[in-house]
């Protein structure tokens, strides 16, 4: 590493709130606001745990911690023999949580679009009066959203809603709001559940979601409460090589 990357390594703590905490987490602050910030860029490599030891006067275990911690996140990717670089971006959803997708993807410093593929009323079938919670033939909606993300595609989102717990559903413009944001305001979710797994996707997914037919694909299906009643059931699709979920538990 050269003499400059040095210099500027001693001075990484300082744009940091004056607050109590760990050194490791200092630290792992200091680099996320520096790859967020985009002072150091994609595939750029990062300081070796040495040059990092060296420069700052911190434990090696310390410095070991928060670049592993950041790698298990996302934002730092280890290649054998040659170091540590920062890891281009993928998309990330909380994995026990239940958030907007245009405002993860305006957190992240990108551009949310969406395409209304459907929007419909119905009576539910077998399978989607069990999802529901309700009888067959029950009123309610389906939508189909793409998302986009910096114009490419991100997720597939299909949806159907109990027309009970939402009944202008079908009134809304889902290209400029999210149907999180609609039902938030109308059903707000008291509970949810969610089924995580990797399918391959239908050639019609292909077409939508722009890869190719042996790419796995991360599906999300979840349904959420208001009070006692399932308001919806939702399959989220996403692509593996632009997606993943990032969980945080205990301390």
């Amino acid at each position: 590493m050269s003499e400059p990357i040095v210099s500027r390594l001693t001075n990484l703590f300082d744009d940091l709130p004056d607050v109590p905490q760990p050194i490791y987490a200092k630290l792992k602050q200091a680099i996320s606001q520096k790859i967020s910030s985009s002072v150091w860029e994609v595939n750029q490599r990062v300081p070796s745990e040495s040059e990092f030891v060296k420069a700052l006067g911190v434990s090696r275990m310390t410095v070991n911690r928060a670049l592993r911690e950041l790698t298990a996140e996302g934002f730092l990717v280890r290649h054998q023999g040659l170091g540590t670089f920062v890891a281009e971006k993928k998309a990330h959803s909380a994995l026990f949580e239940v958030h907007n997708i245009a405002e993860e993807i305006a957190a992240r410093g990108h551009k949310h679009r969406s395409e209304l593929l459907v929007l419909e009323s119905a009576k539910a079938t077998v399978e989607e009066a069990m999802m529901l919670g309700v009888r067959t033939n029950h009123s309610i909606f389906r939508s189909v959203v793409l998302h986009y993300e910096n114009d490419l595609p991100i997720q597939i989102e299909e949806r159907v809603v109990n027309a009970s717990l939402a009944p202008e559903y079908e009134e809304q413009d889902f290209l400029t709001q999210t149907s999180y944001e609609y039902l938030m305001r109308v059903a707000p979710m008291t509970e949810g559940e969610h089924l995580v797994e990797a399918v391959l996707p239908t050639p019609q997914e292909c077409e939508r979601l722009q890869v190719a037919p042996t790419e796995p694909c991360l599906q999300i299906q979840r349904r959420t409460w208001a009070g006692n009643d399932i308001v919806t059931a939702a399959r989220l699709l996403h692509p593996g090589s632009r997606f993943q979920l990032f969980g945080h538990f205990g301390r």
